[in-house]
């Protein structure tokens, strides 16, 4: 069986860089360690960490109910709020928050003090998007993930709205999105925050898909980056599967098969790529 392993597969900069800065925290033998949230949304690793007692902080959760230490701000961001909050508690703070979500903070931070309203497109509920929202000033904000949520837009008809992407998101759904906004009128700035290695991972993912019989997306439940590789494969390839490890799949599925491809999310530890490649040659 051939199988296609996608060059890109595996840890982005910015999630490399955070897991490298826990792991040095740990190098340094800090008393007590913690991760405000997942350091990054892969549950291997986190429990691989967890091993190293590194400790969760749960978003939200009381501070004081912790003894201060050093808190690791995870690759997605927070927001201003939170990382004062963490200050005000004592922390020692280790920002590892990705430097190109740091940069959709200074962009949010900047357009809504100058008056225009913003507009995130992505995922209302994930952890990077709720950071980006903390660093907006005032409240004529909108985060859209649809077409269907383009009518919202309405109340900012006499505004200029500045437009942002999480940096995750589907780069053709954001181009999509994007011509329909400027097609009904609006006063807008686009500033495309889509990671570069977001938009080659999503590319090179849609034309293996598109040449292989099947397709495994490996990658942690929670990961939006792969969530959406997931999406994208699946148009181009009906037998992808979305898998966490190798234990997640069944040889027999790919029993017949002449091909497979295999890509991984941002979040996603190259041993773990490995062990799926590997399983695939039996």
């Amino acid at each position: 069986m051939e199988i296609k392993l996608a060059k890109s597969a595996g840890f982005c900069f910015g999630v490399k860089r955070a897991v490298d800065m826990v792991n040095d925290e740990v190098e340094k033998g800090s008393s007590a360690i913690y991760t405000y949230g997942p350091i990054i949304h892969n549950e291997e690793v986190v429990k691989e960490l967890e091993q190293k007692g590194v400790h969760v902080i749960p978003e939200g959760d009381e501070l004081d109910k912790y003894s201060p230490g050093t808190v690791v701000i995870r690759s997605h961001g927070i927001s201003r709020n939170t990382k004062e909050a963490l200050e005000n508690s004592g922390f020692h703070i280790v920002d590892a928050t990705c430097p190109f979500v740091l940069k959709i903070h200074k962009i949010v931070e900047e357009h809504s003090g100058n008056g225009e309203a913003v507009v995130i497109v992505g995922n209302e509920n994930h952890p990077e998007v709720q950071g980006i929202v903390g660093w907006i000033q005032g409240e004529d904000y909108l985060v859209i993930s649809s077409k269907d949520e383009i009518t919202k837009l309405e109340q900012f008809s006499d505004k200029k709205i500045c437009i942002v992407s999480q940096t995750t998101f589907n780069y053709n759904k954001f181009k999509e999105l994007v011509e329909i906004i400027s097609q009904k009128g609006y006063d807008i700035i686009v500033l495309n925050t889509i990671c570069n290695a977001t938009e080659e991972r999503q590319s090179e993912a849609a034309e293996i898909a598109k040449s292989v019989d099947a397709m495994l997306v490996v990658g942690g439940k929670s990961s939006s980056n792969t969530q959406k590789l997931f999406e994208i494969c699946k148009k181009e390839c009906e037998d992808t599967y979305y898998i966490q490890t190798k234990d997640d799949f069944d040889l027999s599925v790919l029993q017949s098969i002449g091909s497979v491809g295999i890509t991984a999310g941002a979040s996603t530890p190259n041993n773990i790529i490995e062990e799926v490649q590997k399983k695939c040659q039996k």
